[in-house]
């Protein structure tokens, strides 16, 4: 489904040019959930851009399902940090906006509103927001906030759901709550995602594979595939191989970082 061949990305020109990645080699299979770790400023973010042609390639091949990504594709849902929910929108009509401002999903809305309007208050359920449809952003707690961002990014049926450190700025209570309720609709829905984090554990958890990346410019250290049985718990995290793996990854990015001279 993803397919990066080589890709090195530079910013500016002439001296002032920076490597901000170099030579990545990444696959992502359809219905694949992949994480991308490393440590701050090695590219994970540029990545992102790569992948949903925000940013074209220096050099290298940007591939999606066969074809190569010269400009902004479709079929791409995004979650950021910040929920970013508009504060005068209720939690419902936030989530339906996707639908209301992509012309060709206009069409769907206007041709089958009420469906629409069911397939949204489905997602909202599914992530435990049944009862908080007509609140506001300000009303939600920073969790169901993302939470209901995350239902606005696959509204659409994207083919791709990218996440951008989603819940990094949540409590670790909070976090882990959503990270069932992440993995809940990758199955049900059989996403392909690539989830960008610094969470090791949260990538062990809700990953099939993981991409380790060195400092800048960025290159792939390591890939390693978490074999782990779906759907997981938390008991998952308790388990000794889960820990070994999270200090075997620790311990590739610390070294990266040595190497790249960042320690």
């Amino acid at each position: 489904m993803i397919d990066l061949r080589n890709v090195s990305l530079s910013y500016g020109d002439g001296p002032d040019q920076t490597l901000a990645v170099d030579r990545l080699n990444i696959s992502v299979e359809r219905g694949q959930f992949a994480a991308i770790v490393g440590p701050s400023g090695c590219g994970k973010s540029t990545l992102m851009k790569l992948v949903s042609g925000l940013l074209p390639a220096t050099s290298g091949a940007v591939m999606v399902d066969g074809k190569l990504v010269t400009r902004p594709i479709r079929g791409v849902g995004m979650v950021f940090q910040n929920p970013m929910l508009m504060p005068w929108r209720t939690t419902l009509n936030n989530v339906l906006l996707p639908l209301e401002v992509v012309s060709r999903h206009r069409k769907r809305l206007r041709a089958d509103r009420a469906g629409c309007v069911a397939e949204a208050r489905g997602l909202l359920a599914s992530v435990g927001l049944r009862d908080f449809e007509q609140k506001f952003p300000w009303q939600l707690s920073g969790g169901m906030q993302q939470r209901a961002s995350l239902c606005r990014a696959i509204i659409h049926q994207p083919e791709i759901l990218m996440l951008d450190e989603p819940f990094g700025a949540l409590d670790s209570f909070t976090r882990e709550e959503l990270w069932q309720a992440l993995q809940k609709l990758f199955l049900e829905r059989g996403l392909t995602v690539v989830l960008v984090t610094h969470d090791l554990r949260e990538a062990l958890f809700l990953a099939d594979v993981i991409y380790v990346m060195s400092g800048r410019p960025g290159r792939v250290v390591t890939r390693t595939v978490v074999d782990f049985p779906r759907p997981r718990t938390l008991d998952v995290a308790l388990e000794p191989r889960f820990n070994e793996m999270v200090h075997d990854l620790r311990a590739l990015i610390a070294a990266a970082r040595v190497q790249e001279g960042v320690l």
